[in-house]
């Protein structure tokens, strides 16, 4: 008989734990499982680099899953802190977006981690996922950005020396370029931009001096072409930063200016751009700046027609125009811009400055009938009062032909627009 296939990440054994103990069939545990679904389904767009702070209410089952495109050789680096009253696990997970199929997982945070980083397999659409685990919740930031998963090869120098792509005619368009060209003077350090092990130190016609070092970790071949000359021996095992050569013009680049090719020969696959692998981006996400106070609390806008957007930029699409007085929950803040959520579950981003707190009754409201007061907009969400006729009550905002009052009790909750 087959072993059972024990699950890997924390999340899964989370997942698992609450199973054996029947929780999943819960009210609280069907709730918590497919909030972790949802967030797949409905992520937010983000453009990196990304810095947020957001609140994960406790007494809910909630989860926010952030979407950002990547390059192949690119490094996803997410840091996160959590402020929670009681010790809490905070699930990290991050996954790859397919045409027509499930999302797949390929990296996550081990227990306790705070960090995670991804070396995306391919380019496209990835997920990281953040959601605690049942009643446990709290204030977070997380800081999203992308690295080089290289080292630059030329010391002193970094992606702005590199003036021919990868995938450029030559010889006439006979053969593809298999790499870039990096642009230094004769003599410069070339440096091993990985750890592994120097496979090849060869001298031929096309290449010039050239050194090969083969990465076991990610089972790639590094390839340094038309040195000036060559400072290591096959079999050498060299660590990123070692230096294995100097910046020359030898093989077919002699009479150019001198400059390294540099190439990545992925095992089963052939030549790679190796671009994303040592351009380093712009790292600093821009500051949070939004008033963090009303996180987790209900707002209204105060603008006419106030845009939400998928994104938290000006360039993001819009989603819909609010109109004044839309009550919507603040979940999250990056830069000047919130991002919330509508009582139907919509969510997006507002310029926070197109909100203020729900305090201040924008005018009363004469119920000339009894009148039910409900949780949430619509008839089916939970009764929490019921007002008799002739009752004035303060109304501090609306939503779809619904407002939001408070009860002579003191307690706020939608009635419908008479």
């Amino acid at each position: 008989m087959r072993e059972a296939v024990r699950p890997t990440s924390p999340y899964e054994q989370y997942v698992a734990s609450l199973r054996e103990a029947g929780l999943d069939q819960t009210a609280l545990g069907r709730e918590w499982l497919d909030a972790g679904r949802r967030a797949l389904q409905e992520p937010l767009a983000v453009t990196l680099p990304f810095r947020e702070a957001g609140f994960l209410p406790p007494q809910e089952a909630r989860a926010v899953a952030y979407r950002v495109e990547l390059r192949r050789g690119q490094r996803l680096m997410v840091d996160i802190q959590l402020e929670t009253a009681e010790p809490t696990r905070l699930f990290v997970d991050a996954f790859e977006l397919a045409v027509d199929e499930a999302p797949q997982r390929v990296a996550y945070a081990e227990g306790g981690a705070s960090s995670l980083s991804v070396d995306p397999p391919r380019d496209g659409a990835y997920l990281v996922r953040l959601q605690p685990e049942m009643l446990r919740g709290g204030r977070y930031e997380i800081v999203q950005r992308v690295t080089a998963s290289l080292a630059f090869p030329i010391e002193g120098f970094d992606s702005r020396a590199v003036a021919s792509g990868f995938g450029a005619p030559r010889d006439n368009g006979i053969r593809d370029h298999h790499g870039i060209d990096i642009f230094a003077p004769r003599g410069t350090p070339v440096l091993s931009a990985s750890d592994g092990w120097v496979s090849g130190v060869q001298t031929t016609p096309r290449g010039g001096h050239v050194v090969w070092v083969w990465d076991p970790s990610t089972r790639r071949s590094l390839y340094y072409a038309h040195l000036d000359g060559q400072d290591v021996t096959a079999g050498q095992r060299v660590s990123t930063g070692d230096r294995l050569g100097r910046v020359g013009n030898t093989g077919n680049a002699r009479g150019t200016a001198p400059h390294l090719h540099f190439g990545i020969y992925a095992r089963g696959e052939g030549p790679v751009d190796p671009f994303p692998f040592v351009h380093q981006p712009r790292s600093a996400p821009r500051p949070v700046t939004a008033n963090l106070e009303p996180l987790g609390t209900w707002r209204r806008t105060t603008s006419a027609r106030l845009r939400l957007r998928s994104e938290s930029a000006t360039t993001g699409a819009i989603l819909m125009e609010l109109p004044r007085h839309t009550v919507v929950r603040v979940e999250g803040a990056t830069a000047d811009w919130y991002r919330v959520g509508l009582p139907d579950g919509t969510r997006g981003f507002v310029i926070a400055r197109g909100t203020q707190a729900l305090e201040t009754p924008i005018r009363r409201h004469q119920l000339d009938v009894t009148t039910r007061v409900r949780q949430r907009p619509g008839s089916t969400s939970t009764p929490i009062a019921d007002l008799e006729p002739d009752v004035r009550v303060p109304v501090l905002g609306q939503y779809d032909e619904h407002l939001l009052i408070r009860t002579p009790g003191g307690r706020e909750g939608w009635v419908p627009l008479q």
